[in-house]
């Protein structure tokens, strides 16, 4: 007897659709990847397959649940990697040879290398160190950089300097690049990307274009890279034309961050700004008021740009001391207490004071209305504390722990590391400066629990914070 067994391919939606029913499961399962928008189902492509019946008495095996990602998006395999060819010329060793000694620089535009690097992108060029593609370019990170400068042939990371100067941080702009060259060992950590634009006025997050395995890829990436953050340095093609600014910021629906719901634009050339306010600020209230989007957009697992407006309003009412890397669109523990301490504000106390913008809320903040967050009596009554995690008290949320991220919890999971036997990676001990140090160590921790890939990024997650303090 045969049965007929229906073989499923699932569409997923964008992890950016902002319709009510995707932003209510990604606020009820954060972590979960499972489509469950309409057009999901619709694109539910069912196969049938004929297979033979399991003889009586001889169960199925059950299917492995694989680990919940601490950071869902976050592309599977080790980042980055992906080894790397030499110098060589176009179309590989029997291509047309290059001359020795020469650096040449053709003119190009930002808007031109960035198109270029979304060309391969689009046609998902796959990733070979060997291979090469059809405009003569090596299939590897600095075969795709030697490709969108346009340049006369293929360079490595130990070389591709000698293209572009460097400039700091504060200077990046689309079309730059990131460059980590590891002379002692090229084929381990030595990578490139290049820069497409901040995510946000935080700048702890920015669109990267690069070429890793599988296949060149759009992703938004935390500054300076998965691994290895510390080593990287910004450079800028020598032969760029068209002033500094060059072309409009990037932007784009694909690439996230991990576990993000909301398209992400870069903004490369806002002014810097400080990321927490000292002192709290009256805004000037607004001619017109943003409407209350609704509940469903705030809370655990929202990410949209309605929590990034939320804490913007915050931040301008007195709010910021909550913030330790400024307002963004995942919703955090540091917006539930700037929300609660606006709240208390107001004197509200009890379910009025939960910490979730109501309509009531966001109406005061939108129109610059009702009572600001004080520096002092505020604090005391509705100060932030960080939530229980699965019965693990402490885990402050994702943003403690980004590039760039200084604070107590930081120090409290590097001891808890060392503690656990995964202190090798620090040189001086723990400390409140989030480090590469810190990450290696979560990341060997992660590994010691089975997981592999995106599951075992170093960033700490809700479980992996339970696991490391239980």
């Amino acid at each position: 007897m045969e049965t007929r067994t229906p073989v499923f391919e699932e569409f997923d939606p964008e992890r950016d659709c902002d319709c009510p029913g995707c932003v209510h499961w990604r606020r009820v399962l954060p972590h979960s990847t499972t489509g469950r928008h309409p057009a999901a189902a619709r694109a539910l492509i069912v196969a049938a397959a004929a297979s033979t019946t399991l003889a009586v008495g001889h169960p199925a095996p059950a299917l492995a649940t694989p680990h919940t990602l601490d950071r869902p998006g976050v592309p599977a395999g080790d980042e980055p990697a992906s080894p790397q060819g030499g110098q060589a010329p176009l179309h590989g060793p029997g291509g047309r040879p290059a001359k020795p000694g020469t650096v040449r620089t053709p003119a190009t535009t930002r808007a031109e290398i960035i198109r270029r690097a979304k060309k391969w992108v689009a046609a998902k060029v796959p990733y070979s160190m060997y291979r090469y593609w059809s405009d003569g370019y090596r299939q590897d990170c600095s075969g795709f950089v030697s490709m969108a400068w346009n340049l006369p042939g293929n360079e490595w990371t130990g070389s591709l300097d000698q293209y572009g100067v460097r400039i700091p941080r504060e200077d990046l702009q689309p079309g730059d690049i990131l460059l980590f060259h590891n002379p002692a060992d090229p084929e381990k950590g030595s990578h490139v990307v290049i820069f497409g634009g901040w995510t946000d006025y935080t700048r702890t997050y920015y669109v990267a274009y690069e070429s890793t395995r599988p296949h060149a890829r759009r992703l938004v990436t935390p500054y300076a890279y998965w691994s290895h953050s510390d080593r990287y340095l910004a450079y800028r093609y020598k032969g760029l034309t068209g002033g500094a600014t060059g072309t409009r910021p990037d932007t784009g629906q694909q690439g996230d961050p991990p576990g993000s719901g909301q398209p992400v634009t870069a903004e490369p050339e806002e002014p810097q700004r400080p990321q927490v306010p000292q002192a709290p600020q009256k805004p000037q209230a607004p001619q017109r008021a943003a409407p209350y989007p609704g509940r469903a957009y705030f809370g655990p697992g929202a990410h949209n740009k309605h929590v990034t407006q939320l804490g913007r309003m915050l931040v301008a009412r007195g709010a910021g001391r909550y913030y330790a890397q400024g307002p963004g669109p995942r919703w955090t523990d540091a917006d539930r207490g700037a929300t609660r301490a606006f709240q208390l504000a107001q004197g509200w106390r009890g379910p009025d004071a939960d910490g979730l913008p109501g309509p009531q809320t966001w109406t005061l903040l939108a129109t610059g209305k009702g009572k600001d967050v004080q520096a002092a009596g505020a604090a005391g009554a509705g100060a932030h504390q960080a939530p229980a995690s699965h019965g693990v008290p402490g885990y402050p949320g994702r943003a403690m722990f980004r590039p760039g991220a200084n604070n107590k919890y930081v120090t409290q999971l590097g001891r808890q590391l060392v503690k656990k036997g995964f202190g090798k990676h620090y040189r001086t001990g723990p400390g409140p400066r989030w480090g590469e140090a810190d990450r290696r160590g979560v990341e060997a921790f992660q590994r010691a629990q089975g997981w592999r890939g995106g599951a075992a990024d170093g960033c700490p997650g809700p479980e992996t914070w339970r696991r490391l303090f239980s």
